[in-house]
């Protein structure tokens, strides 16, 4: 299966989704003008990938700002992991946030509350 490799814009993340390695990284700013068809290739591509996920898969998230629809999107993401997760694979979230960026703390607090996956709480320094 293709790999995911997108560079970012000023309004969208970087992807990097690599299906042989199991590591996926979103990295940057989440505001495209719709989150919606932004984000459904990814959903989809991860359907497929649920079907043959590696035996571990990491998740490296490392938002600078997410708006209000990408947030949904974001979570719907989450949930496929937590799908992959419950098919028997490994799966751990590392949500990497700036040690002075509370919102993006406390966005990750959220998710982890809301996802039932091991979800690390990284505190970058600056």
């Amino acid at each position: 299966m293709e790999n995911i490799k997108m560079e970012g814009t000023a309004k969208t993340p970087d992807l990097s989704f690599d299906a042989t390695t199991g590591v996926f990284d979103i990295k940057g700013r989440s505001i495209p003008e719709n989150s919606v068809e932004f984000y459904k290739p990814i959903l989809e591509w991860l359907d497929a990938y649920s079907k043959q996920a590696q035996a571990k898969t990491v998740v490296n998230v490392q938002l600078e700002y997410f708006n209000t629809s990408s947030s949904k999107c974001i979570l719907d993401l989450l949930k496929k992991f937590e799908m992959i997760s419950k098919n028997g694979n490994d799966i751990v979230v590392k949500w990497h946030y700036e040690s002075d960026d509370e919102d993006m703390m406390e966005a990750g607090e959220d998710y982890k509350s809301i996802i039932n996956v091991p979800f690390e709480l990284v505190e970058i320094e600056d």
